[in-house]
């Protein structure tokens, strides 16, 4: 046997440890000829998951590595990322066939691993280019994937040391002076940043840095140019800290902050922790004379607007320990002081009004023309104390007793789906920015789909053409599924319309036998119907070839308009065709209901099965309204917190929480056709009875969350929808989970009644831990207060129920609400809130119950509210000065007129 058979021999069977010792007896021609071999066997394994594909994956990777007589070609090799399987890259026969090239090629191959971004298996390759580079003494590749490896490399070597400290590791290592600068421009090493090694001084990374730094290793100034520059910079929070972290170890003395002043103020436009440490630095610097005095106003400027309090209320003082100490200071710290009139917080506004107040005598009259300017931002109930101390009326608060006329946005109107796609090439650009995008939204999916359907019925082969590009690059795999089928698998479609699989069979491969490519283990009810429809569209593009899907929306509601419905059964009956059984019952859950004579003229004149299902549909009005009924899951006696529920891990229940909650019957057998019809079983599972118990903690899986696409299914049972979803939306205040409350806009735009389910879920919103699950709840109210659907009791009463369980918390609902007031709609507010404050104010009220009061006073003088408030009477009555008394005081006057 030759010695090139005897490689490819051992490559096919897997024989790693003993590829290098049989590149090594190949001459240079030999090598080459191997390649060719070589990359049809990685051809043949590619997408193969058994334990004889992996091994033969590690032998072909040190096989390629020996054979590349190219720096290049090798380089391209070992960063394939289909060797990325088991870490075949930290294998020693790797290492082995590379130190047997000559220096200027591995130094060469090194030098472009480096420079490789984005690599999945980089944590692989570090060791290997690492080695190269103690060994020959090259420069050390100062990439960002090689740097953060280092980063990772160090931190993991400093959890293993007993012996010797992080600071000690990293003084050992020759690569730190190199790489520590370029540590500061990399993202994603907060982690890195903040992790301690020991309890040994040292041991920390930010500590390690400082050391270092007085040693003189790395260059202190530096890195103190880096670590401000970086703060500066901005990004994410974890990464902010950890430079700060460093910033703080590195203690910098006046001098040093003194010649950094600049970034200092940049400083304060940053992460809050990272604000306040500038803000701190800067009021000491400016006590001690070591900074100019303008720059007390450039960064009020930057601060008095920001919505952190604690900094808001840090500045306004350091403006009136200014003036205090320096009365000649009084001019530029009092209209300072005034950006703070336009703050949204009106207890800061009164401490700027003090302020102005305490210092204006000094300050002089040449200050009051831009005071009385700035004081038209303060709000009403601060108008007539300005009026006193700036010696001129502030603000028109118009006729007390005029009606008020509230200012809604207008209802959104739902983007129209537009034409059908024109040509295979632009179904083809349509289909892969949807896949570049994981699925894209509602048009963008439905609008690839009926692409895909109409024009393999127009013209096969020029699809099957236009398609072949991007099968290219994203090629359907089959494998087996552990999440819910999603729009991304409509490639599955265009695969089939191409020949590249046959929707006709079951899955053939490895652990896929058997198995339906679209539906895991674990679909949902929404993933089942989305499953349904892709499997019966590629199912008829390669046999009959319908001109087109009937349930195609056309808005991005999901809604199909009644006359358009009418209109596609009536194409499918002049061409003699049958529609799809699950295009037609997804088409019908998604009928836009209409009274219009002609419509229902036209759907009566149907002749096949489908139309004259379509025509009763319409008759009759679909599916009928579900009774909601409020439930409160109460946690289970004794119970500890939160436990694995099912036989997975992200089967959770939540056994120890309190949610309010709302119980439906289910759908049942769904409304008959003419001829006995019955929505199938995917789309009667949209509407199973929900169950407010323990038992539908097993129904919930916690990676997969709701999706405009769900929405979209049903688009006239928003009510039914949301009474579904309810545990993700309470999730969002008593759990703190993010971003599942962004579809409540999606909601409130949708059709159907709109009942205690979609309002409980607005009320969950507005008590949501993260500013922008809050910022969708308002739009959701605003959206169904312009839209005449907002019971705005009910509302206020189920966040009353929320307070009082200590579900929603105060703080949050005054953020929340006072948001909504500023758009204008203080009158809905009110409605809102004025339900809301015997609950609020019931025993002992909670913190953040002086916030919502100042947002309810606001509300409700701006639409001149009137009646009192027994629980506000009593909070105004009694004695001190808190905010929640001064607040219950200034609501109470309102509400007297």
């Amino acid at each position: 046997m030759s010695g090139v058979e005897e490689l490819l021999t051992a490559v096919r069977e897997g024989r790693t440890p003993q590829v290098p010792a049989l590149v090594a007896a190949l001459g240079p021609v030999e090598r080459r000829a191997c390649l060719p071999a070589l990359k049809e066997l990685r051809k043949e394994v590619r997408g193969q998951w058994s334990k004889e594909a992996s091994a033969r994956s590690g032998a072909l990777l040190v096989a390629g590595a020996g054979c590349h007589a190219g720096p290049a070609g090798a380089a391209g090799w070992i960063n394939g990322r289909d060797f990325a399987e088991r870490s075949w890259a930290r294998h020693p026969a790797l290492a082995e066939v590379v130190r047997a090239q000559p220096v200027e090629w591995q130094v060469e191959v090194a030098t472009r691993l480096a420079a490789r971004r984005g690599s999945r298996w980089s944590w692989d390759l570090y060791p290997l280019i690492a080695e190269v580079v103690r060994r020959t003494g090259c420069p050390v590749p100062a990439t960002d994937a090689f740097t953060a490896e280092w980063l990772d490399q160090l931190g993991a070597a400093g959890r293993l040391s007993d012996s010797r400290t992080l600071q000690e590791l990293m003084t050992a290592d020759a690569f730190t002076p190199v790489l520590l600068p370029r540590v500061f421009e990399l993202e994603d090493v907060g982690r890195q940043l903040e992790a301690r090694h020991g309890e040994r001084p040292g041991d920390g990374f930010p500590a390690a840095v400082a050391m270092l730094a007085t040693s003189g290793t790395v260059d202190r100034a530096e890195l103190l140019d880096r670590c401000l520059a970086r703060l500066v910079r901005g990004g994410k929070p974890a990464d902010q800290r950890g430079f700060l972290g460093i910033l703080t170890a590195l203690a910098p003395d006046d001098a040093e902050y003194r010649a950094h002043a600049r970034s200092l103020v940049a400083m304060l436009d940053g992460l809050p922790v990272v604000a306040g440490h500038a803000q701190q630095v800067l009021a000491r610097l400016d006590e001690r004379g070591l900074v100019e005095p303008e720059l007390l106003a450039e960064a009020s400027a930057v601060v008095l607007f920001r919505t952190e309090k604690s900094l808001v209320r840090a500045q306004l003082g350091w403006l009136d320990r200014a003036a205090k100490r320096a009365p000649e200071r009084a001019g530029p710290v009092v209209l300072a002081a005034a950006e703070a009139f336009a703050h949204p917080d009106t207890a800061l506004q009164e401490r700027a009004l003090n302020i102005v107040a305490r210092h204006l005598a000094k300050a002089g009259e040449a200050v009051l023309p831009e005071l009385r300017v700035a004081a038209e931002g303060l709000n009403p109930a601060h108008h007539a104390r300005a009026g006193e101390v700036l010696g001129a009326p502030v603000g028109d608060d118009g006729d007390p007793d005029a009606a008020w006329s509230e200012p809604l946005p207008p209802a959104p109107v739902p983007r129209p789906l537009g034409a059908p796609i024109a040509t295979p090439a632009e179904v083809a650009e349509e289909l892969s920015a949807l896949l570049a995008a994981g699925g894209g939204d509602v048009v963008d999916f439905e609008r690839t789909l009926d692409g895909l359907v109409r024009h393999a019925h127009r013209d096969h082969a020029a699809l099957a053409e236009a398609l072949e590009p991007v099968l290219r690059v994203h090629t359907w795999n089959g494998a087996a599924r552990w999440l819910d089928c999603s729009p991304a698998d409509v490639l599955y479609v265009a695969a089939a319309i191409a020949g590249h699989v046959d929707p006709h069979r079951r899955g053939t491969v490895f652990r896929d036998k058997g198995r339906d490519p679209l539906r895991g283990d674990h679909n949902t009810p929404y993933g089942n119907v989305l499953a349904a429809r892709l499997a019966e569209a590629a199912q008829r593009v390669t046999t009959d070839r319908p001109p087109l899907l009937l349930a195609t929306p056309t808005d991005a509601t999901g809604a199909v308009a009644a006359a358009e419905l009418v209109e596609r059964i009536a194409a499918y009956e002049a061409a003699g065709a049958r529609p799809g059984t699950v295009d037609l019952q997804a088409a019908l859950l998604r009928l836009a209901p209409t009274a219009e004579p002609a419509v229902l003229a036209d759907a009566g004149r149907l002749a096949s099965p489908a139309g004259r299902w379509v025509a009763q549909w319409l008759c009759d009005g679909g599916l009928r309204p579900l009774p909601s009924e409020r439930v409160v899951f109460a946690p289970v006696p004794g119970s500890s917190g939160s436990r694995l529920h099912g036989p997975h891990y992200w089967e959770r229940s939540w056994e120890d929480v309190d949610r309010v909650l709302v119980a439906q019957p289910g759908v049942g057998a769904g409304p008959q056709g003419p001829a006995g019809e019955r929505l199938g079983g995917e789309f009667r599972a949209l509407l199973d009875a929900t169950e407010p118990s323990i038992a539908r903690a097993r129904k919930v899986n916690a990676w997969l969350w709701p999706t405009v696409h769900w929405v979209a299914m049903l688009p006239h049972h928003r009510e039914e929808q949301t009474a579904r979803w309810l545990d993700w939306f309470a999730g969002a205040a008593d759990r703190e989970q993010r971003g599942v409350a962004g579809l409540l806009p999606i909601l409130a735009e949708a059709g159907g009644p709109a009942g205690l389910a979609v309002h409980l879920a607005v009320a969950y919103g507005l008590g949501a831990r993260f500013p922008e699950d809050r910022t969708a709840a308002v739009d959701a109210l605003l959206v169904l207060a312009a839209r005449g659907d907002l019971d705005a009791g009910l509302l206020g009463r189920e966040l009353g129920h929320l307070v009082a369980r200590d579900t929603v918390k105060p703080n949050r609902l005054g953020q929340a609400l006072a948001a909504a007031a500023e758009t204008g709609a203080y009158a809905t507010v009110w409605s809102v809130l004025a339900p809301v404050l015997p609950a609020l104010l019931a025993g002992e009220p909670a913190r953040g119950a002086g916030e919502v009061l100042a947002v309810a006073a606001d509300a409700a003088r701006r639409c001149r509210a009137r009646g009192p408030v027994a629980e506000v009477d009593a909070v105004a009555a009694r004695p001190g000065s808190s905010r929640l008394v001064k607040e219950a005081r200034s609501l109470r006057d309102v509400l007297a007129g």
